[in-house]
């Protein structure tokens, strides 16, 4: 075992193990760590704590010290210099034609480098923007190509469902998402209402899964033949939530269907919902 703090470097983002040095600190205070990436300030997202030494991937690089008012002043002042550097970075994009599109800028806490975020259909050459930027600031200059969805995690924005994207508020990284997830919990593969802003697949979807898959081990499917306290019947429609279902009654098969909660019907016959395969193939790019 050994002991830890949690250090985490945006909101969202991922939390990495520090060795606390003998220091005590407390979750939500700020610290000074060694990165790979240089010296960083980062929110203490984990009380010290000891995990096994399985979990931990080894060097344990170490706390330098808890950040004083002077080192949240720099933090701040680079992220003023970040916002000039975003509109330096555009220019030099379009004064050399680059199909690319900035997303952020960001500096580290030393100002020995300096990070580009970008996104771009394809590969960019961007050698000579490197040049141009290095002269501009008189350090290091990383530009990253990152993705569709790095890129909503990082601006941050309101779903469709009325709330902060899920990947910019609680989301610490993220995980394959499939359209058969949202087949089995019986949305519209209309791709507008199962697409985030990022385009791809909404990433709820994803951690709602296992209640679904749960709910659908125990709810018959569509098709389904069931015996209900009115006699034989057809399932024709499935709420997975309410555990309601909607069946069609032999004996009568030109009245209006009845509904029923699971607990009222029997399975006699399993059934299969039909799965238009050229659908589906339509909606792989969403993934």
């Amino acid at each position: 075992m050994a002991e830890v703090i949690g250090v985490r470097f945006r909101s969202t983002g991922k939390v990495y193990y520090f060795d606390p040095c003998g220091e005590k600190l407390r979750k939500g205070s700020m610290a000074l760590v060694e990165t790979a990436r240089g010296i960083e300030c980062g929110e203490v997202a984990m009380e010290n704590t000891e995990v096994r030494d399985s979990a931990i991937i080894q060097p344990l690089r170490k706390l330098i010290r808890p950040a004083t008012p002077e080192d949240l002043r720099t933090v701040e002042e680079n992220h003023k210099k970040e916002k000039s550097a975003f509109k330096a970075c555009e220019k030099r994009i379009e004064a050399r034609g680059l199909e690319m599109k900035l997303v952020d800028v960001e500096y580290t806490f030393d100002n020995s480098k300096i990070l580009f975020y970008f996104t771009a259909d394809g590969r960019v050459d961007f050698r000579e923007l490197v040049k141009d930027l290095a002269g501009i600031f008189r350090t290091r200059i990383e530009l990253r190509q990152i993705g569709v969805r790095d890129e909503a995690k990082m601006l941050g924005g309101i779903g469709i469902c009325g709330r902060p994207f899920c990947c910019g508020s609680f989301l610490g990284g993220f995980q394959p998402v499939s359209i058969k997830m949202a087949k089995e919990q019986g949305l519209s593969l209309n791709p507008v209402k199962i697409s985030g802003a990022c385009g791809r697949l909404m990433c709820c979807l994803k951690y709602e899964q296992e209640a679904y898959q749960d709910l659908l081990r125990n709810t018959p499917k569509v098709n389904a033949i069931v015996s209900t306290p009115d006699g034989k019947g057809v399932v024709i429609d499935q709420n997975l939530l309410t555990r309601r279902l909607t069946v069609r009654l032999d004996k009568d098969p030109d009245a209006a269907p009845k509904v029923y909660t699971v607990d009222q019907v029997k399975l006699l016959k399993d059934g299969r919902v039909k799965v238009d395969k050229k659908e589906l193939e339509q909606l792989k790019d969403l993934e």
